[in-house]
């Protein structure tokens, strides 16, 4: 029979286990051990100083609310932390117990000071199941603030999904946009837009309970709920929600008891005027997997893709990016940095960032010398493919032309000329078509790149002059 200290501390991590990532519970939860309950207090010992702070950092909000559910309003935590005082000849770890308490040196001696258990109570703990007794429970949307639509950049790759989204925000669950369901590749901001959906809902409907999770942790939920059998919980528990927000719902496929369950609350939620948002990196005629009943009602509402950013709104992300952080950098880095990373925002965000990483830890300045250093390494890992747009800005820097010019309708001599060589390269250095060449330059036709392809290799035979111009483009756009 289990001693009562052991199954108290075992309810109290299945509550916890439900509320945090996976990988976070093993890491810091897993290795507690509950020791003794005495005067309503429960001992559990710790490896190690750090992990008692860490634990007080980042889960004591967590830590607050699960004792008091299982032990009681007068319910109390304390710490026994095994440290190894080999300096002062012990051979064995000894065993310091600490309350649930800050701590700060003075002098060699270690003071304990009490911690605001006030902290954070406007922020409650997320709870994936109704607690018995309780009608109403506040949920923690698990929203990131900065995931807003102010910062969210608006452009023609996502326009149609941003303005569904806010249509959504200003009345969610009564616009024909129910579900919404937001598809794209990967990092092209939809966990970032569905985010802004939700922060902008709260913003505008306070009483509403709004909630964002991954499919992962709703399938892990629901496994949960079956092995503790409790599924009537857990489905009463969603059917709660006014806005429920999944992300990556192409993780149910082939889970048939999970899409079984969700096809319950979905209905529940959409019968009852409640707002849907999903995400998927595909959009529901490409999802395999999927039951058809649950695929039909992905297609009630709207689904609306985001495409790959064009060179505008890749500078104003990265602008954007910089102005929220407080930092400011060269227009010419950030245009470098927008040429060179097309296809994913989360890595132009990354190389954003390591490019500030390097300059502040080795104490230098932003340049685009530094950008070039630290792109090529960043790119050389990615599998870079050169851009239209970049060989685009490489043939006007050489022949000191603007951008408009060379996408114009104009017949001078030099433009036709720099924009054969643009035509030319991009067959050369990249997969695009002859049809997606000609549209990103100049909106020409298929026939026209062909010719200027043609026009360019016969000028290298025959042009010494223009020969030293190609190889001196080719040597750039490698560089």
């Amino acid at each position: 029979m289990k001693k009562k200290h052991v199954e108290v501390w075992g309810r109290c991590l299945a509550v916890i286990k439900d509320n945090i990532p996976y990988q976070s519970f093993k890491t810091w939860f897993e290795p507690i051990i509950p020791l003794k309950i005495e005067n309503n207090i429960l001992v559990v010992q710790v490896p190690s100083q750090f992990f008692y702070e860490w634990l007080e950092d980042h889960y004591i909000n967590l830590l607050r609310k699960t004792i008091k559910r299982e032990m009681g309003p007068s319910g109390r935590l304390e710490y026994s932390i095994i440290m190894d005082n080999s300096q002062l000849g012990r051979k064995k770890p000894v065993t310091v117990n600490y309350p649930a308490t800050k701590q700060r040196n003075v002098g060699n001696k270690p003071v304990n000071m009490p911690l605001d258990l006030n902290r954070g109570r406007s922020r409650e703990i997320p709870n994936p199941f109704i607690i018995p007794g309780l009608k109403k429970l506040k949920i923690e949307s698990q929203l990131v603030d900065s995931y807003s639509f102010e910062n969210f950049v608006e452009g023609d790759c996502n326009r149609l999904a941003r303005s569904a989204g806010w249509a959504v925000a200003e009345n969610p669950g009564k616009t024909a946009f129910n579900p919404l369901l937001v598809y794209s590749q990967v990092g092209l901001g939809k966990t970032h837009l569905v985010h802004a959906i939700g922060l902008q809902v709260k913003a505008n409907f306070p009483e509403k309970t709004v909630l964002y999770l991954q499919t992962e942790q709703f399938i892990n939920q629901y496994i949960d709920s079956v092995r503790n059998n409790n599924q009537n919980d857990f489905v009463h528990f969603y059917q709660m929600i006014d806005v429920l927000i999944l992300d990556d719902i192409q993780f149910l496929a082939g889970k048939e008891k999970t899409q079984d369950i969700f096809f319950h609350i979905f209905n529940h939620l959409h019968q009852n005027h409640k707002q849907i948002i999903l995400t998927s990196d595909k959009p529901p005629v490409e999802l395999k997997g999927m039951e058809p009943r649950l695929l039909s009602r992905f297609k009630w509402g709207l689904a609306a893709d985001l495409q790959v950013p064009a060179l505008e709104t890749r500078i104003a992300i990265l602008q954007r990016r910089l102005y929220t952080d407080g930092i400011k950098m060269p227009y010419d880095v950030i245009e470098y940095l927008a040429y060179n990373i097309t296809t994913n925002i989360r890595e132009m965000e990354g190389a954003l960032i390591s490019i500030l990483a390097q300059a502040s830890l080795n104490k230098k300045t932003i340049t685009l010398d530094l950008a070039r250093q630290m792109i090529d390494k960043f790119v050389k890992n990615t599998t870079r493919e050169i851009s239209i747009d970049y060989i685009q800005k490489v043939v006007c820097d050489y022949f000191n032309i603007s951008l408009d010019l060379i996408n114009s309708k104009t017949r001078k001599r030099e433009i036709v000329q720099a924009r054969q060589l643009a035509m030319f390269f991009s067959k050369k250095h990249t997969k695009n078509s002859l049809a997606t060449i000609g549209l990103q330059c100049g909106n020409k036709d298929h026939a026209t790149v062909l010719h200027a392809c043609r026009t360019v290799n016969n000028l290298i035979e025959t042009d010494r002059r223009f020969r030293i111009y190609v190889d001196e483009i080719d040597k750039k756009l490698k560089m």
